[in-house]
């Protein structure tokens, strides 16, 4: 029995770039646990994944071509059945024996042993260890069935009748022992010591394997492929950075690990190239080009010293020209209608006021038991207002109020329509167009903060009350309905809006209670159970002083819930608890 490096190689066609870190991980790892519970590698073997667009692969080092003989304890039948008055075989142990294999030979061999009822008989043999082949047939079939692939895909193979189901179509299978071929089968593939390298690039076709330790060397020598997916993504980010260098001394490429991953997913081959774009739609605002660039192209956008977004971006293309000119153009031509489309949005948005477009909320369904977008506004509002007369008196009040009015008026502009990641943000930028106060403003896009965890809190006093009064709406609201979190389901991310004001009132030092502050939202929704506040009449209209002022009937359109008070007092309080013990208390 010796020991060999393996490789295993599933070369298919391209895979989804956002999952492929993730399959190649558990391709390699599944495949490596099966073969040591198998016996075949001994628990220090070393795993190493590979993951490209078009493969997936695992080297496991020190792999036996067979595992030992296990031994083996048979337990047979009560003496007394087993044998006769002389000691001799009965027919029913004989018959018992044959089935396993053995014969009148080892019964002189058989242990007698008491198992606290009885005195029984008791056969011990060696069980022969799999061999390479088979251990390795069973670790394939496991490893592919336990990718997390939340689709798959039916297709049809050669002979025209068969059809498998993967991911994606399967073309190669790769599988070396030291320079040993391993004959295994899977998805209608043989196995050999063929793969193939880059679709344009590779130096020959196909690229043959001399052995198991040299996979790597030998794809990215005759196949212009770097395998590993670490290594592809280092080299992007040590090209990024030289190439962003290039373009300017005081220029970097936007930090963005989730674009990069993506990107790694992308290329087999990466050669960074520097791009431009007309220095016109920098007018725009920078996160709406830095989105398009990032969400449509996959480019990194070059920002300056102080983070403002320069005419440069960075491509990371699959292909290697001697003139890359031919590459960059194509490129500059693609983004510039993205980019076009950004700046007629931005232009076309900020010819309606923010104002103009609240009452079009009215028709935004938020939640078919809650109503629309509008009758929430007009909640959140009271809840800011009652907030900010108890923060700061009745000027806190009004701004509050207003910018509570507004928050929610950027879902009706088209820069959102097509980006909603940019909700709060745009509403920012079409506030100070319409000449609305910084804190109004800065209210408008705070209020979703923190929008995850280790987020920064609201900038200002406004934008605390506002995001405070929008959190525990949705909290009241959900719970009211009876929409509470289990398990590992929250799809109204409850869990992260109770965190969310757990730190706005700790953090920020706040003079309001939590119960106090359940207590404004239950009283819109006509249910106050921990003290008592006026039920609100309905309007929207314009104050004396140009603010708007908003008020609401108690109707919440749905049945409420009478405990939902206490169980949301209750769950926040939990969440609170999880916080100070994450935090060491």
């Amino acid at each position: 029995m010796s020991s060999k490096n393996l490789l295993v190689e599933l070369f298919v066609e391209e895979l989804p770039p956002k999952a492929l870190k993730k399959l190649g991980e558990a391709f390699a790892q599944t495949l490596g646990g099966s073969l040591k519970n198998a016996g075949l590698a001994p628990s220090t073997a070393a795993v190493t994944a590979y993951a490209s667009p078009r493969r997936l692969a695992a080297h496991v080092t020190d792999v036996a071509d067979a595992a030992a003989d296990k031994p083996v304890m048979h337990k047979l039948m009560p003496v007394a059945v087993g044998l006769d008055a002389n000691g001799n075989a009965t027919p029913a142990l004989l018959k018992k024996l044959a089935a396993l294999g053995a014969d009148a030979s080892v019964v002189p061999a058989l242990r007698r042993e008491n198992d606290g009822k009885t005195e029984m008989l008791f056969y011990d043999s060696l069980a022969g260890g799999a061999t390479l082949a088979e251990g390795l047939q069973k670790a394939l079939e496991a490893a592919l069935t336990g990718l997390p692939i939340p689709k798959v895909m039916s297709y049809q193979l050669q002979d025209g009748w068969s059809s498998v189901n993967f991911v994606r179509p399967a073309h190669k299978l790769l599988a070396l022992h030291g320079a040993d071929v391993v004959p295994v089968s899977i998805l209608g593939l043989d196995s050999g010591r063929e793969t193939r390298g880059h679709r344009f690039e590779a130096a020959v076709d196909p690229v043959v394997l001399a052995d198991a330790d040299t996979y790597a060397e030998t794809l990215k020598r005759d196949g212009a492929v770097i395998a590993s997916f670490a290594e592809r993504r280092a080299e992007i980010a040590r090209q990024l950075a030289a190439a962003a260098a290039q373009a300017g001394p005081d220029l970097k490429a936007i930090d963005d690990d989730a674009l990069l991953d993506e990107v790694t997913a992308l290329v087999e081959r990466p050669n960074v190239l520097v791009g431009q774009f007309e220095a016109e739609f920098l007018a725009v605002p920078q996160e709406c080009l830095i989105l398009t660039m990032k969400a449509n192209q996959k480019y990194f956008p070059l920002l300056d010293t102080a983070g403002r977004l320069t005419n440069s971006f960075l491509v990371v293309s699959n292909i290697r020209p001697d003139d890359p000119s031919a590459v960059i153009g194509g490129n500059e031509r693609v983004v510039r209608p993205r980019l076009a489309d950004a700046k007629f949005f931005f232009e076309q948005d900020r010819k309606k006021t923010l104002e103009s477009r609240v009452l079009g909320l009215a028709k935004v369904v938020y939640h078919n038991r809650l109503g629309t977008q509008g009758e929430r506004v007009e909640r959140v509002c009271v809840i800011a207002k009652a907030i900010g007369e108890q923060l700061g008196g009745e000027g806190l009040a009004l701004q509050a109020e207003q910018a509570a009015l507004l928050a929610k008026a950027d879902l009706l502009t088209d820069m959102v329509g097509e980006f909603p990641e940019l909700q709060g943000i745009m509403g920012r930028y079409y506030a100070l167009h319409d000449g609305l106060s910084s804190d109004i403003a800065d209210a408008i896009e705070d209020h979703y903060k923190p929008r995850f965890a280790g987020d920064s809190l609201p900038r200002g006093l406004v934008g605390t009350v506002v995001a405070l009064a929008d959190k525990v709406e949705t909290l009241f609201g959900m719970f009211s309905i009876g929409q509470v979190p289990t398990g590992d389901r929250d799809p109204f991310a409850l869990r992260r809006h109770a965190l969310g004001l757990i730190r706005m009132l700790a953090e920020n030092d706040l003079d309001l209670e939590l119960r106090a502050l359940i207590d404004i939202a239950a009283t819109i929704y006509g249910s106050a159970v921990f003290g008592s506040a006026p039920t609100p009449s309905a309007a929207v209209q314009h104050t004396a002083s140009g603010l708007f002022s908003v008020s609401v009937t108690g109707k919440a359109g749905a049945p409420i819930d009478p405990n939902a008070s206490s169980l949301l007092a209750d769950f926040i309080y939990d969440r609170l608890a999880g916080n100070l013990r994450e935090q060491g208390y």
